[in-house]
């Protein structure tokens, strides 16, 4: 019937290729660079990584910020505020659907990654560990 992307690639699929590659270049230099280097370091940026934003999460916050805004505006100034929560609406579901929406060659540009491009960097770092001075 409708053939959705894969929901771990969809981001990916709806993004420049050059984009992904510069995503992809930067996560492996992050990951090169704490080959050799003390677990404590490694287990530091591991924390940054558990704290980094993905996509998804810009994406809500952005449109829930939208959609308050307009609400808010809606109702203070003229109703045709309320068309923008519509839209931003809308563009959400395409979004879950499809893996694009207007913010999302932005903020790829700007080198937010998804989850599984976050996860990929954590997991490669953690086989960096000495494992026998973890536990």
């Amino acid at each position: 019937m409708f053939d959705f992307p894969a929901t771990t690639k969809r981001v990916e699929f709806n993004t420049d290729k050059d984009i992904n590659n510069e995503i992809k270049r930067e996560t492996l230099e992050n990951i090169a660079y704490y080959i050799g280097k003390d677990d404590s370091e490694i287990l530091s940026r591991i924390e940054e990584l558990d704290k980094e934003w993905d996509i998804e999460r810009l994406l809500e916050a952005n449109a829930a910020s939208i959609v308050s805004l307009s609400t808010i505006f809606g109702f203070t100034i003229n109703k045709k505020w309320f068309a923008l929560s519509g839209m931003v609406g809308g563009f959400l579901l395409y979004h879950a659907l499809y893996g694009w929406c207007p913010p999302v060659p932005i903020f790829r540009r700007l080198g937010i990654r998804t989850s599984s491009e976050i996860n990929y960097e954590k997991e490669s770092l953690k086989n960096l560990l000495d494992i026998d001075n973890i536990y």
